[in-house]
């Protein structure tokens, strides 16, 4: 009796988001923008991209510089503290913000160019190319990045931030085109792929129009976590002193943090704030994916539509729960997309 009046109370919030949407097409398309897990996650995201572009400009000090203020504590003249040479950390970690989103946003964008060619190409065409770019996709597949990432950083003492990103985005697209591969097989069978053939349209356009769009929350999730394997590759080979420790980065803070005994000394704004900096980056890209998660999926799609009118009713959505549309849009009782009495509780 609870579960069907708790469903009653979600159609008629539906109806009522309905009524009082003055055009529901618009606000399906600035949906993604509705959404509290996105607006935070690009909130984020935007304050390090602003940091990473005028981080040099608007820093306190030289990070390089150093002082006779010997591993201080915050204060008024340094914000976050000093560390055993008296450089200031947070200039340290305002500069080296730049380091980290640049390697992630090349590895992150090559590596998912090359996984929807590579991917959505083996898929959309079969046969013999198929098979061709399907093997290459497991040759890399197997390739173990981050040893090859330090073998190669230990071969050029000179290899930085760009390497890293570059050897991360060349060997990281496997997993991501295997994915988009399978998904593109099951989508260029579909009637709506096969009307438009029908009507003559060309295969980039049938490519780009009717297949990429279906495939917006798999290629969002490979970037995202290509993304966050590169700021983690990045930090470690920082901290374990592969890459050149001369180039700010939030990994570096935390090598010299490590070597100079700041946890033993009690030194805690040596080493919280940059480890606080790695976690609220992979926070609000988790957040992110999310978020298009939530605007590309139906079901989501409509639960997120309607939370702020589900929370006022007291309603918490769980899994399997959808809000209903009233009127000419309800589904009716033998639609098998219907929930069942399970998928209701």
């Amino acid at each position: 009796m609870t579960q069907d009046t708790s469903l009653t109370e979600a159609e008629s919030v539906a109806e009522m988001a309905v009524e009082h949407d003055d055009d529901p097409r618009k606000a399906k398309k600035f949906l993604f923008l509705r959404n509290g897990k996105a607006l935070t996650g690009l909130g984020i995201l935007l304050f390090f991209g602003v940091l990473a572009v005028i981080g040099p400009w608007i820093a306190p000090y030289d990070p390089n510089q150093v002082s006779t203020d010997l591993l201080q504590p915050p204060s008024t003249a340094h914000w976050l503290g000093t560390d055993h040479t008296g450089r200031d950390i947070l200039s340290q970690i305002v500069v080296g913000t730049r380091g980290v989103i640049v390697v992630g946003m090349i590895a992150g964008v090559s590596a998912t160019i090359l996984g929807v060619i590579i991917g959505v190409t083996a898929g959309f065409v079969g046969g013999a190319g198929d098979e061709t770019l399907s093997a290459l996709s497991n040759v890399f597949l197997v390739i173990p990045q981050l040893p090859l990432i330090i073998i190669i950083a230990g071969q050029l003492p000179t290899a930085g931030g760009i390497t890293v990103a570059l050897v991360i985005g060349i060997t990281g697209w496997a997993w991501g085109a295997r994915v988009l591969r399978a998904q593109t097989l099951s989508l260029r069978k579909r009637d709506f792929v096969e009307a438009a053939r029908a009507n003559g349209e060309r295969t980039w356009r049938l490519v780009l129009a009717e297949v990429l769009p279906n495939l917006t929350a798999i290629i969002a999730a490979g970037f995202v976590g290509t993304v966050t394997f590169a700021v983690l590759s990045q930090v470690t080979l920082a901290f374990i002193g592969i890459t050149p420790v001369s180039d700010w980065n939030w990994g570096t803070i935390l090598f010299w943090a490590q070597n100079n005994l700041a946890l033993q000394r009690g030194a805690w704004w040596w080493f919280v704030p940059a480890g606080l900096c790695i976690a609220l980056l992979g926070m609000a890209l988790t957040l992110v994916n999310f978020g298009i998660d939530e605007f590309v999926n139906p079901r989501l799609r409509s639960t997120g539509m309607n939370a702020r009118i589900l929370r006022r009713k007291r309603i918490r959505p769980r899994i399997g729960f959808t809000p209903v549309l009233g009127g000419a849009h309800r589904t009716p009782p033998g639609d098998p997309d219907r929930p069942t009495r399970g998928e209701r509780s």
